[in-house]
């Protein structure tokens, strides 16, 4: 059959414009989404990714020393680490610990170190207070009559990887290992173990929070599903009531009830239940209940939301057909509320990680979980490198956690609503 005269041929110009004339126009709608998107991205970078990067990189940085004594810093990273060193880097560290008193940055260095052995601190602040005002004959005998410690070589050693940067030290701290004379990678002493057990801890809360707050969410999830539409968004009104809440009131109101002389253990002791204040406070227990009332309507709100979707003329089939109704529910009705429930496992565990304030006020001292960890080096012992390590494997972990529950449950293909 002839060709119309108005239909362009394959490969004629007219149909080569079209093409071109379809790819402008999308390449237009694009960079119109992409500057339409700029200010998020930009605020996200600046207030969210960026800080967390910097974080992260703190716990691979060590400046304090290289930054207040350069030259010392030369000195010792030639130094083999043998004994103690010549005389010219006695008297670089003399004038290193002049200058850093003199720019104010002892105090900086003084800090560094005393991470590393917490007698240094001293040791630094005594030296640069004893330095003699005219240069002696020979920095290295005056130093060591000034504090006998400067003759020990492990003094030296540790001087010398304060003074390296990038370093492991922080990484290996928040793992419990650290570098051994010998230069190998040693765990510390079981009885100095800190941040091993406190990322067992933190996995274990968390994952017991979670089967909590699961096996309390799918009833009350199921219950909204199912009932009619007025009687199921007045009760929903109690799930979403808690986020109108501070995070901080609702666990002190948890502090108020469950300490010895609060309203539970009132009530328990006047229908003479107990004869004794249950401890409900300052342990695990407190944690456990402070998080699980806190998490749970994240729980119900992943499942309810695929439940709505669920015909409740499934179920009606199956018993039709002699199922049991307990069978009916297991087979029919569990397995495409699934999806619901694993949305609702890891939005409710990752949260649980990073928890803070919770187990601060309810939990005792066996409770820390590693945000606490990460808190007390940054508000207290104003390390910021430790700080850092102890966030990146957290932040590792999550990333981990992800990908297997992807390989296994598949959450690019969970609903969340």
């Amino acid at each position: 059959m002839p060709t119309p005269a108005h239909a362009a041929a394959p490969g004629s110009p007219t149909r080569a414009g079209g093409r071109e004339s379809f790819q402008k126009a999308r390449r237009r709608a694009s960079l119109q989404a992409l500057l339409l998107a700029l200010p998020l991205i930009v605020f996200l970078l600046s207030t969210f990714i960026a800080p967390i990067a910097l974080l992260l990189a703190r716990s691979v940085q060590n400046r304090e020393v290289p930054d207040s004594m350069p030259a010392l810093t030369r000195a010792l990273d030639a130094w083999n680490a043998r004994g103690v060193p010549d005389e010219q880097t006695f008297a670089l560290l003399a004038s290193g610990l002049r200058q850093a008193q003199q720019s104010g940055q002892l105090g900086t260095v003084a800090r560094r170190m005393n991470f590393a052995q917490p007698e240094f601190r001293s040791l630094l602040m005594r030296t640069a207070r004893g330095l003699p005002t005219d240069a002696p004959p020979a920095w290295k005998p005056a130093l060591i009559e000034l504090d006998e410690r400067w003759n020990s070589p492990e003094i030296w050693r540790l001087l010398k990887r304060a003074a390296t940067s990038p370093t492991p030290d922080y990484v290996l701290a928040a793992v419990d290992a650290q570098v051994t004379p010998a230069g190998s990678i040693a765990s510390v002493p079981e009885n100095a173990s800190v941040y091993r057990p406190a990322f067992v801890r933190t996995i274990s809360i968390s994952a017991t929070v979670t089967l909590l707050c699961l096996l309390l969410g799918y009833p009350v999830a199921w219950l909204l599903a199912n009932l009619p539409a007025k009687s199921s968004n007045r009760l929903m009104l109690f799930v979403i009531v808690p986020f109108w809440t501070s995070l901080l009131v609702r666990t002190t109101a948890w502090y108020v009830l469950l300490q010895p002389g609060g309203v539970i253990n009132s009530v328990l002791s006047g229908l003479g239940l107990v004869s004794h204040p249950l401890p409900l406070v300052f342990n695990r227990t407190g944690v456990l209940i402070g998080m699980t009332h806190i998490l749970l309507p994240y729980m119900i709100l992943a499942i309810y939301s695929v439940m709505k979707s669920v015909s409740p003329v499934y179920m009606r089939a199956a018993q039709s057909l002699g199922a049991h109704p307990f069978t009916a529910f297991y087979r029919i009705y569990v397995p495409p509320t699934l999806p619901g429930v694993g949305a609702g496992c890891f939005l409710v565990f990752v949260l649980a990680l990073g928890y803070y304030i919770t187990p601060a006020l309810l939990g005792g001292a066996g409770d820390e979980m590693i945000s606490q960890l990460i808190a007390i080096q940054t508000n207290t012992q104003l390390n910021w490198g430790l700080a850092g390590a102890l966030s990146a494997y957290l932040v590792i972990f999550t990333a981990v956690f992800y990908f297997l529950f992807n390989r296994i449950v598949g959450i690019d293909r969970l609903r969340f609503g």
